[in-house]
């Protein structure tokens, strides 16, 4: 791994990021943290919204034809109307089966010792149907503060889906676990630990927590994650789990594969945060889709076929 630091990469920010931001109305806040999955010749962004007084995230729509230019749904296409996310709809993934697209998303319930993955799905990608919180921490256990963030492999793996999520047994001590269902719809947890832990020395020493959907390759599941050290400015890297045994890891990169080449976290008077929640391939390019600043979304691309 020394010689051979990253699995793909290393992305390079799009030179006139970023790609989406704050509008009017539920984006007159922030724009951020992305999802992207592509239909043909169409690309489909879903995101973190906020608006100005508000106080709630939503979840709003964008659509384009080359993954970097979208253009905006004028309102959210999920917002708060539940116990399990009566203060905010946040950080979507998205995963297609069939007919079918599940949209996993962090239900903000005001409460810590709770189960946050929430799922929703849709034939359209307008219109959701909630199905509230599918996985609960456990007491005792190493995820028993809250679980968050699950991320669904797309497609079965030995007959079952999987779904990796970040746990944590206080605030801020994450690591990430690994989940199994026969319908998408009930989890549950094959073992007692979990697959991904932080690293002293490295980047991610402090915590973990899962980015996009995980992509499927001849080498094995391409698993993007985020990491943080004592600033707990989010970064991304990459893992790669076997397909046969998805909870082991084959390689994991010792840095980041991409860092912001701008500050907007000074812009902002946040942290400088790079989010990665999106990941397509489009021929021999990857677009990873990123939240900035916890305000924008940017993209970064990696060209596989250049020299």
């Amino acid at each position: 791994m020394r010689k051979k630091d990253f699995i793909i990469g290393p992305f390079v920010d799009y030179s006139k990021n970023p790609i989406l931001g704050p509008g009017k109305g539920f984006t007159s806040k922030g724009a951020y943290n992305p999802t992207v999955i592509k239909e043909g010749r169409d690309f489909f962004m879903l995101f973190r919204a906020e608006g100005e007084g508000g106080g709630t995230g939503t979840i709003g729509l964008a659509r384009g034809y080359d993954g970097i230019q979208f253009s905006l749904h004028p309102e959210p296409v999920i917002v708060p109307s539940s116990d399990f996310d009566r203060f905010g709809c946040e950080d979507p993934r998205v995963v297609r089966f069939k007919d079918t697209y599940f949209l996993t998303y962090v239900g903000n319930s005001g409460r810590y010792n709770v189960g946050n993955i929430c799922l929703a799905t849709s034939r359209d990608l307008l219109h959701w149907e909630k199905h509230g919180s599918i996985l609960q921490p456990k007491e005792g256990r190493w995820n028993s503060g809250q679980i968050k963030a699950g991320v669904i492999v797309p497609d079965k793996i030995d007959g079952k889906y999987v779904m990796y999520f970040m746990g944590e047994e206080r605030p801020w001590k994450t690591a990430i676990g690994i989940a199994y269902s026969k319908d998408l719809f009930h989890w549950y947890e094959p073992q007692d630990e979990p697959v991904v832990v932080p690293r002293k020395g490295y980047f991610d020493y402090q915590g973990v927590e899962p980015g996009p959907s995980p992509i499927l390759l001849k080498e094995g599941i391409l698993f993007i994650y985020n990491g943080w050290g004592e600033d707990s400015i989010y970064k991304p890297g990459g893992i790669l789990f076997s397909i046969d045994e998805p909870t082991k890891v084959i390689k994991r990169t010792d840095r980041p594969i991409f860092l912001s080449s701008r500050n907007y976290g000074k812009e902002f008077g946040t942290g400088n945060h790079a989010v990665a929640e999106g990941l397509i391939t489009d021929g021999n390019r990857w677009l990873l889709y990123y939240g900035a600043a916890d305000r924008l979304t940017c993209l970064a691309i990696y060209e596989s076929g250049a020299k």
